[in-house]
């Protein structure tokens, strides 16, 4: 029998974090859980420490960690309990570890990520920040390390399926990218009316189950501008190769189109333990616990472009991505941290949902970077673009007054 591979789950608590577990408990003589990482929330860790019985189980700050090692000791867990970026870092590139769930959600989560690219990991990417913060730094990071860098996105899995399997086929047979989106919850809304959204109908996906924040960034459709910027990097393509296409039903995940205009796509039901199974099992096939499409039931799937009229008004954000990516290197970080504190922002009520954008372009216009070489100049970058954002979002939230969405 092989061995089991130890895997690493940064971020188990949230949406991608469980769902790996799920698929990982499918296939108990593939995968081992090595460690666990949370921020907060020690009864929900806990309880996986107890299902999974994890080496090592870090929390982001001591007073969560001592929380979690007293649980631990009361249960009688073997597991040792560590806390704060160094230990996460530690579980990330550790010599026993052969794959790393990256899935810790913000900036927070670059460092680690950098960590396991060095220690050349298998590397399941969910976190887009190590992308579209660390961008050519981070994809130097991968190279040298020798990391295997496996994209966990369901749309950048999807291109990942359907592209040739040698990268040094890409440059040669690719011609565009498609991005697929669902549109969310505000697809067909009336843009005049989207000062009124609250943080409730914001997170209120119709095809998807996701994180507070991720939510509102598919209701902005600044989740798939930062799906832009990760697929230049991870594919190795120019801006223009990119599309963005609407499609409601969220079946197709992501096309490419080849030179010969074929265009190969990739189906599935709206789960993201298909993309995390392929990533854990890669090149192979498992089962992922995700429901079969049924083609007899399935109706008409439709798209729609992100140019027209309506969309442009709908959706502002995505049209900010092209320009970040010919701006000077460091912009996208900018409008990442700025998107960050905007979207807080919003689910705190200090500022309207058409608040978020006018938020992320003012930042963009304030900040001009300076090319980051470095871990510490690229959370230096995030740090001023937070300061910058923030002091944005003041001047709007003193002028949002009764707009704001409140229960």
């Amino acid at each position: 029998m092989n061995k089991k591979l130890n895997i690493t789950v940064l971020g188990s608590t949230g949406s991608i974090g469980t769902n790996t577990l799920d698929v990982i408990e499918r296939h108990p003589n593939r995968f081992q859980v090595f460690a666990l990482t949370a921020s907060t929330q020690v009864e929900k860790m806990l309880a996986q420490c107890v299902r999974h019985q994890p080496v090592f189980a870090v929390m982001a700050s001591a007073a969560h960690g001592q929380k979690l090692q007293e649980a631990c000791q009361v249960n009688g867990l073997a597991t040792q309990v560590l806390y704060g970026s160094d230990a996460i870092q530690m579980v990330a590139s550790h010599e026993s570890v052969d794959a790393v769930m990256a899935a810790i959600v913000g900036a927070a989560g670059l460092a680690p990520c950098l960590a396991a690219a060095q220690a050349g990991k298998r590397l399941l990417l969910a976190n887009k920040e190590a992308l579209v913060v660390g961008g050519k730094l981070f994809m130097d990071t991968v190279a040298q390390g020798g990391a295997t860098l496996l994209p966990i996105d369901s749309e950048h899995s999807a291109i990942f399926q359907s592209l040739p399997p040698d990268p040094k086929d890409w440059a040669q047979r690719v011609k565009k990218i498609i991005l697929t989106a669902s549109g969310g919850p505000f697809r067909a809304r009336d843009p005049q009316t989207l000062r009124d959204v609250t943080p409730e109908q914001a997170c209120a996906h119709p095809n998807w189950v996701m994180g507070r924040k991720i939510s509102v960034d598919s209701a902005t459709m600044m989740n798939k501008a930062l799906e832009v910027i990760e697929a230049r990097w991870l594919f190795n393509v120019m801006p223009e190769q990119i599309e963005v296409v609407i499609h409601p039903q969220s079946v197709i995940h992501s096309m490419v189109e080849y030179v010969d205009h074929s265009v190969v796509a990739q189906l599935g039901t709206p789960d993201m333990r298909g993309p995390i199974a392929y990533g854990l099992s890669w090149p192979h096939r498992i089962e992922s616990g995700a429901a079969a499409l049924n083609f007899a039931t399935m109706g008409n799937l439709t798209f729609e472009t992100v140019n027209s009229d309506a969309h442009r008004q709908r959706f502002p954000g995505i049209h900010l991505v092209w320009e970040a990516l010919k701006a000077p290197e460091g912009t996208t970080a900018v409008l990442n941290a700025a998107n960050e504190v905007a979207v807080a922002a919003f689910l705190e009520r200090r500022i309207r949902f058409d608040h978020i954008h006018a938020v992320n372009s003012e930042t963009l216009q304030r900040l001009i970077p300076s090319a980051p070489h470095s871990l510490a100049d690229l959370l230096a970058l995030d740090n001023e673009s937070r300061r910058v954002a923030e002091s944005v979002v003041a001047g709007m939230g003193a002028t949002a007054g009764a707009g704001i969405g409140s229960i």
